[in-house]
């Protein structure tokens, strides 16, 4: 006899992979989103039951400094390169203007001397140029050291800063610069070579090449190695006795003031060209203009408050 038939379902054929099915589930632990709340309807200004008592500090246009006693109060060596590049122009500046003065006062020494061959001068006259003449020469000395030591710092810190944006190491190290720019006799000869340096590393020429100073740091190099020359001849001449020797020394002091004036001049101006390009200004960063005063505008209308307005 033959019993019912009976049907089975086909099982994997020999050879055939099994159906997987994959199911990704959140690991445990992990926090779900939460559902995104609906926006509430808008009620109006906030209100508060008296006047607030707090608010933003009064520090609107101030400029950002640095926090002191954490690691950003380390100026950034771009941001310190254009503080000493602005106080070194600062004070050559100030230094050409007085240089300038006392060459002025004695150019009037020297007509005063002219004067006095042929008739008496007045004590008071004369007494008002030598003090003139000795202030400014007093006063040149003191800010042309501090000038002096601020453009050399200056000179150290854009040395570093240029051969850090070049990839190069500098062509000198740290006291040989300081004894080419300070030793007398030696930096007639080593100041502008360093600073010929400066500036081929500064235009990212290569390191291999000669440098080839620009026309400002040739002129530059011919004031400085001038002005040297005639402090020099100056000293030695102010040794020698006679009505004679004094008026010339009187005119080569003049002399040389003028060429500490140029050269001050000019030294402000190869700071600032090394600066701009070393530490380019960026529009963002700079200094918004605030109004201080307004006069003349006519007074703005203020609209009545409502009677229902809350407060």
């Amino acid at each position: 006899m033959h019993g019912p038939a009976q049907h089975r379902a086909p099982g994997p054929r020999p050879g055939a992979r099994p159906r997987v099915r994959w199911v990704a589930t959140t690991p445990p632990g992990i926090p779900r989103h939460p559902p995104p709340r609906r926006p509430e309807p808008y009620t109006g200004p906030p209100s508060y039951p008296a006047p607030p008592r707090w608010g933003f500090p009064k520090l609107t246009w101030r400029w950002p400094t640095a926090v002191p006693g954490t690691p950003s109060d380390t100026p950034h060596p771009m941001q310190r390169l254009r503080t000493l590049g602005h106080n070194a122009g600062a004070a050559l500046w100030t230094v050409a203007a007085f240089a300038a003065v006392t060459a002025a006062a004695e150019v009037w020494r020297y007509v005063l001397l002219a004067q006095s061959r042929g008739s008496a001068l007045s004590p008071g006259v004369v007494g008002a140029s030598d003090a003139l003449v000795l202030a400014g020469a007093l006063l040149t000395f003191v800010l042309a050291i501090l000038a002096f030591g601020g453009s050399l710092w200056w000179l150290l810190v854009a040395r570093a800063v240029a051969a850090d944006a070049a990839g190069q190491a500098p062509a000198r190290s740290g006291p040989q610069v300081v004894a080419g720019v300070l030793v007398p006799g030696v930096n007639l000869v080593l100041a502008g070579s360093i600073l010929a340096e400066l500036e081929h590393t500064v235009l990212r020429k290569p390191s291999a090449q000669r440098p080839r100073p620009s026309r400002l740091v040739l002129w530059w190099w011919g004031l400085f190695a001038g002005n040297g020359v005639l402090l020099a001849v100056t000293i030695l001449w102010r040794m020698r006795d006679g009505v004679q020797a004094e008026a010339d020394g009187v005119l080569l002091t003049a002399s040389t003031d003028l060429t500490a004036a140029a050269l001050a001049v000019v030294t402000a101006l190869v700071v600032r060209r090394l600066t701009l390009l070393l530490a380019p200004l960026d529009a963002s960063t700079l200094r918004p203009l605030r109004v201080l005063k307004v006069t003349g505008a006519p007074r703005p209308e203020r609209p009545a408050r409502p009677a229902t307005a809350p407060r």
